[in-house]
């Protein structure tokens, strides 16, 4: 929804920038997707619309600011996914729980497969995007927010040993390629290891070269004050590159491609029917209730 809240004369060249901006917007909106700004600064740079520098990217903020309360872009297109607020729970009648019960409903899915899987992504930019293939795949999805906590860590080896148990364990994860992004990858395993989960499969799903090469996102300068870039430049040379700069759909279909190759479809299938004939019930005892409830009130 476009609202203006205070008005403003913008150049011409703000202007065209604005309805680039605006492009990428509605491009996600189409996949059902809201963006962060950094992913906006990226489909800019990649479009070559914008330079890849920080200047760029503070210029940006600073035109999206403005532009959304003059009412030139969408407020429900960019989100803040660090101020988050806690907004308690609450229905407007039985029929709003029926309808919430129906929708959050699910058996748990990966019964009877041979892997437990989950997904892990460096930044919390990236969960709404990911969001969309954890929810399809039933798959846990683990924001870790750069190197994960101690406790972090801790809690997922439970949940790797518990639901994993008996099975193959795959960690699937989501970062940069730059000097801390690829140890990411190394400190995931091995602290993992360390809390007791063995034989665990951790892939980096993206950013990989191969990636690189096929898809050429914008590079950065490496950061020299990280204490891990030497060893990187010395195999990769002196650019990184954040996963941010993927487009959606590529995202989608790197872990789609993973996920496939993971799950028995059947099995799943046959446990997705089941829910649709157990919703089937649970909608028509409901219906029952509320409307019992509905000629009580009547008769009072």
């Amino acid at each position: 929804m476009k609202e203006s809240f205070r008005g403003k004369n913008f150049r011409s060249e703000s202007e065209d920038l604005i309805n680039n901006c605006n492009e990428v917007v509605e491009e996600y909106q189409g996949q059902g997707l809201r963006l962060t700004l950094r992913q906006l600064y990226y489909q800019l740079v990649v479009g070559n619309i914008i330079a890849n520098e920080e200047r760029s990217y503070k210029n940006l903020s600073t035109l999206v600011s403005d532009a959304r309360l003059a009412g030139l872009i969408d407020w429900d297109a960019i989100e803040d996914r660090i101020r988050v607020p806690d907004v308690p729970i609450e229905f407007k009648d039985l029929n709003d729980v029926v309808d919430a019960a129906l929708y959050s409903y699910r058996l748990p899915r990966w019964d009877g497969q041979k892997n437990y899987v989950e997904l892990w992504v460096e930044k919390d930019a990236l969960a709404g995007v990911l969001r969309t293939m954890t929810k399809k795949y039933h798959v846990t999805l683990m924001v870790n927010r750069g190197y994960s906590s101690q406790s972090a860590m801790y809690e997922a080896s439970r949940r790797f040993t518990d639901q994993g148990l008996g099975k193959k364990m795959w960690l699937l994860y989501v970062g940069d390629f730059d000097p801390s992004g690829e140890d990411m990858v190394r400190d995931v395993g091995d602290r993992m290891g360390m809390f007791g989960v063995g034989g665990l499969n951790v892939v980096k799903v993206a950013l990989t070269p191969a990636q690189i090469k096929k898809y050429k996102p914008p590079p950065n300068p490496v950061r020299r004050k990280d204490p891990r870039s030497k060893e990187f430049m010395e195999k990769h040379g002196g650019s990184s590159w954040e996963v941010d700069a993927l487009p959606p759909n590529v995202l989608h279909s790197l872990i789609d491609k993973m996920m496939k190759q993971l799950l028995d479809v059947p099995k799943m299938d046959a446990i997705m029917e089941k829910e649709k004939i157990d919703k089937e019930r649970l909608k028509d005892a409901a219906q029952k209730i509320v409307q019992g409830g509905s000629d009580g009130e009547a008769q009072d």
